[in-house]
């Protein structure tokens, strides 16, 4: 089975168990580190992932893929929380860390409302409007960056 379809069946999997937990998942990674393969699953709720929250949904899943059985490779299943510099994935994302410093990266070049051409953009998150997420940046002027434009975007942790 191809890594896309191992990522697409655990997350519908991994989904429904996280919901039914008041959890959500973040982020999932599947991949070659060395010779053996990880599953990775990156989870939160409201208040944060504990270190007991991790251990539960590794348990739990490891259960329902073991039923389940449709990865053919040997591989390592880890559970964490997305840490302090958590992506953001989802379009409720950009709504929901409204008002936080994040830091987005773009497949091409956009121009900020200065004029600047750059492919990095360091601000606080002004939202999502119209496939259209508004960052006023740390210089002072606005950054509008199409949704579609987007590599990467994470929280950036304050000091």
């Amino acid at each position: 089975m191809a890594k896309d379809e191992v990522v697409d069946r655990v997350t519908a999997l991994a989904e429904s168990l996280l919901s039914s937990q008041g959890m959500e998942l973040v982020d999932i990674e599947y991949k070659r580190e060395g010779r053996h393969m990880v599953l990775r699953l990156f989870v939160d709720k409201a208040g944060g992932i504990t270190l007991d929250d991790c251990a539960l949904v590794s348990r739990d899943l490891s259960e329902i893929l073991d039923v389940e059985d449709f990865i053919s490779e040997n591989y390592t299943l880890e559970v964490s929380s997305p840490g302090l510099n958590r992506p953001l994935k989802r379009e409720s994302d950009y709504e929901r860390y409204r008002g936080r410093l994040v830091k987005v990266r773009t497949y091409d070049v956009v121009e900020d409302e200065a004029g600047n051409r750059r492919k990095t953009f360091l601000g606080d998150l002004e939202g999502l409007a119209g496939g259209v997420v508004t960052l006023k940046l740390r210089e002072g002027q606005m950054a509008r960056i199409p949704l579609a434009k987007i590599a990467k975007a994470n929280l950036e942790f304050e000091f």
